[in-house]
């Protein structure tokens, strides 16, 4: 299997300064799954040479960044793991900088690191170091200096420890194998051209001694400043499918249809839970433990199904990696397994589905609860970068607390592994389509929105019995402009009369067919469904009557033309 392959190169010297207030550090992980989920990591810092402390604050920006980086969660994008590194380092440079608010007592460095992972570069940066990227001989610098010239006197505008609120810049290229990149500080950059950096890499023989070469052109060319540069080449770059990402299933065997009794590694088989054409669902007891357990079997039909045995990977890697009170757990798999399957904790309760149909009207306030703790979980995913895509009554159980679980995590969408995907297809539509947001299926895309607007269908259906929607009819044959979506309103579903009126103008928005147009965040929707703000009691107020009560909206017009169709056969008879 073809791994991330980089190199790394640097020098840096103090050149006519006393001390040397540059540093760089460059890290690509052994370890399998870190350089897989993390990739490899290139800085270079700059400490201000006006604060006091400028040595120590570009030393730390980079060692802790390299450390702390490689800490941060698997399923973060390299863009959230990153940021929250650095604003946490120009946090600390800040507070130590300020301690007297004495800014030349301060800690300040420019900063820019390079990203490897998978096929792209992450590239993030402030202050006036450099990241470049050779390609065919071919030179581009990638970031943008923050700073301007006051007289002869070049001054930073943006740099870590200046300001507790740090804007950084970020931004991603896609990286080719033989692509070389230049991390450089000031005191190089502004003294060579193109040339210098091209026949540098072409006509040394190691990256380090490359570096040296260009630091020693920039010091005979007048740079009075301290002079850095990292050089990175991309060697190698991974191909691979996502299942091998998460973990190496691609070699286990789907055991056949198992019966009471049949014993699965350490697990022996109490009877069937549940039979469908993607999976067999048993009640088993752990021989080592003595304890209940469920286990998850992938049908035979996706013996050679290797997108669903992606999506079965992917399950058993989320439900490893999160550990939350309205998430199914699913236990690590035997070390030396030959099948593949899942052991999930056990929870004696029934699907949200049994429940509605157990409870056809329910009362607004079990609604609300149940609405409450579907999204506990759901808001989690959102905190990850994940996108659940398939929300629907039979992926959530009620256990007999009355505690609701998320229980199907196999459509999940993982922002951290997608980066590493390869792939630029499009997103295909996941979930059942009475609770599909429309931007699947119209934009093939997915975001938490999408989510919310799952939830708000199966509120709809709980306290209707119906659909907000009933356009779409598969993934195949559904309208594919945003207007066709025609809402249903409440009244239109249900008879009830126990439902306020605000409802359905809370629901209609939760269901907007343009994401952009729902609420900002799932609590926004929770507090509307408990307590409905003014304007959304305004709206309902007014709303036209053909939405409060279309019948008799419908009744007025077809009397105003019989009156009508009457008063004009009256003139015609009479004329």
């Amino acid at each position: 299997m073809q791994k991330l392959k980089l190199s790394f190169g640097g020098h840096s010297v103090a050149g006519l300064k006393e001390e040397n207030q540059d540093a760089f550090t460059a890290h690509l992980p052994d370890e399998h799954a870190a350089r897989k989920f993390k990739g490899g990591v290139a800085c270079i810092a700059d400490g201000v040479s006006n604060s006091r402390n400028a040595k120590v604050a570009s030393q730390t920006a980079v060692t802790n960044f390299a450390m702390d980086y490689f800490s941060t969660p698997d399923y973060w994008t390299v863009k959230q793991s990153a940021k929250k590194v650095i604003s946490a380092i120009n946090a600390w440079l800040y507070r130590q900088g300020h301690q007297n608010h004495i800014r030349e007592d301060g800690y300040v460095t420019t900063f820019s690191t390079l990203v490897i992972k998978s096929h792209t570069a992450h590239l993030l940066h402030v202050g006036d170091s450099r990241i470049y990227r050779l390609r065919d001989n071919k030179l581009e610098q990638l970031t943008r200096d923050h700073s301007f010239f006051q007289g002869e006197r070049n001054s930073l505008t943006r740099a870590l420890g200046f300001d507790p609120q740090l804007e950084l810049d970020y931004s991603s290229v896609k990286v080719h194998e033989g692509d070389v990149f230049f991390l450089t500080t000031d005191g190089l950059h502004e003294h060579l051209s193109t040339e210098h950096f091209i026949d540098a890499v072409n006509d040394s023989e190691d990256l380090e001694t490359a570096s040296k070469r260009l630091i020693k052109q920039a010091l005979d060319a007048g740079s009075d400043d301290n002079v850095s540069c990292l050089i990175v080449t991309v060697d190698g770059l991974p191909i691979e499918r996502l299942t091998e990402r998460i973990t190496d299933v691609a070699g286990l065997v789907i055991p056949h249809e198992l019966e009471a009794g049949n014993k699965l590694d350490h697990y022996e088989i109490k009877h069937m839970l549940h039979r469908s054409t993607r999976s067999h669902v048993y009640l088993a007891r752990d021989l080592n433990t003595d304890t209940r357990v469920v286990l998850k079997v992938p049908s035979l039909n996706f013996t050679d199904d290797q997108n669903y045995r992606e999506s079965f990977a992917r399950e058993q890697w989320i439900g490893r990696k999160l550990s939350h009170p309205h998430i199914v757990s699913i236990n690590p798999p035997p070390p030396n397994t030959k099948f593949l399957y899942h052991a999930c904790e056990y929870i004696e309760g029934q699907t949200l589905r049994q429940w509605m149909i157990d409870n056809p009207k329910p009362e607004l306030e079990q609604v609300r609860q149940i609405l409450e703790q579907m999204v506990k979980p759901v808001r989690t995913l959102k905190r990850h970068q994940m996108v659940h895509r398939d929300l629907k009554p039979e992926n959530f159980m009620i256990d007999r607390d009355g505690r609701v679980m998320l229980i199907d995590l196999g459509t999940v969408k993982i922002a951290g592994l997608d980066e590493i995907n390869i792939n630029d297809e499009l997103e295909q539509p996941e979930g059942d389509m009475h609770y599909i947001a429309p931007e699947v299926l119209v934009d093939r895309v997915s975001s938490w929105r999408s989510d919310l607007f799952s939830i708000a269908s199966i509120v709809y259906e709980m306290v209707s019995g119906g659909t907000p929607y009933n356009c779409v009819k598969s993934s195949h044959d559904h309208p594919t402009k945003y207007s066709q979506w025609k809402y249903r309103p409440l009244n239109t579903q249900t008879s009830r009369k126990d439902l306020p009126q605000w409802l359905d103008r809370v629901l209609k928005q939760a269901l907007d067919p343009r994401p952009n147009n729902r609420f900002d965040a799932f609590s926004e929707f929770e507090k509307e469904m408990s307590k409905p703000s003014k304007a959304t009691l305004s709206r309902t107020e007014h709303r036209p009557l053909v939405e409060r009560n279309p019948l008799l909206a419908w009744k007025l017009l077809a009397t105003i033309l019989l009156i009508s169709n009457l008063v004009c056969l009256y003139f015609l008879l009479s004329s």
